[in-house]
Formats: C-alpha cells, sequence, structure tokens
C-alpha cells in the first residue's frame, strides 16, 4: 500500500474526523471558561478576598527597577523573571470549571445513551414454539393422565 493512500484511509476514518471536531470544539469551549473565571468568578474570589486581583500575584526572581509598574505585565515587558502563581491559580480554577463541565456533559450523554435503548424498545410477540415440540409435549401431557 502507497503511503498516500494509508495516509488518506486513515484521515478518513471516522475517528479521525471526530477527534478533530472534538479539538476544535474543546479549543472554542476553552475560551467561553476563560471568560468565565476570568471575567466573573474571579472578580467576585477578588472581591471577597479584598479587592486582589489574582492575575497580578508574582514574585520577581530579580530586582524590580524603580519605575517600573508593579503588574505582571508591566514587569515581563521589563524583562524581569517572575513566578506568577496568581495566573497558575487562575488557570488551575479554569481546568476545575472545565472538567466539572465535561463530567456533566458525560454524564447527561450515559443517562441518554441508557435511557434510549428502554424508550424504544417494543413489546416482542412471544416466541413461536414449532409444531413439532408442541405435538410432543400433547403427547407427554396425554401419557401422564
Amino acid at each position: 500500500m502507497s503511503f498516500v493512500k494509508e495516509f488518506r484511509d486513515f484521515a478518513i476514518r471516522g475517528n479521525v474526523v471526530d477527534l478533530a471536531v472534538g479539538v476544535i470544539v474543546g479549543a472554542a469551549f476553552s475560551k467561553i471558561v476563560d471568560s468565565v473565571v476570568n471575567d466573573l468568578i474571579m472578580p467576585v474570589i477578588g472581591r471577597i478576598v479584598g479587592g486582589l486581583d489574582f492575575s497580578n500575584f508574582f514574585f520577581a526572581l530579580k530586582d524590580i527597577p524603580p519605575g517600573t509598574a508593579m503588574t505582571l505585565e508591566a514587569v515581563k515587558k521589563a524583562g524581569i523573571p517572575v513566578f506568577a502563581w496568581g495566573n497558575f491559580l487562575t488557570i488551575v480554577i479554569n481546568f476545575a470549571i472545565l472538567a466539572f463541565i465535561i463530567f456533566l456533559m458525560i454524564k447527561q450523554i450515559n443517562r441518554l445513551r441508557r435511557e434510549e435503548p428502554a424508550a424504544a424498545a417494543v413489546p416482542e410477540a412471544p416466541p413461536v414454539t414449532p409444531e413439532d415440540v408442541v405435538l410432543l409435549r400433547e403427547i407427554r401431557d396425554a401419557l401422564k393422565k
């Protein structure tokens, strides 16, 4: 089999296409979760803990020159290495929310898969007993009497 034919067979297989769609939808969904965390959840948490912005929590690993703003973005622009633990905390919360939402989606999909066969089940007619078996049963019953 030629390399091109083998690659084509691999690329058009259903699982590969499903995976590609999943990656694209996942990337878009990740942006939604980022927005939920950064724009909705983290401001509320920051307000609860005294108006702090977690994205600017960091430790500079070198001295910060005077006149540099004390924001993560300004310090990074100045070329100073930082330990940005606030940004990491935000990403961990993003992951937890994303994992929880995926868990709920999978749980719902599994529930729908279990209900589908039960809802579609049509009562079946009792199996037809072959005529010779019916005849043998009648003979057996007659001999018992």
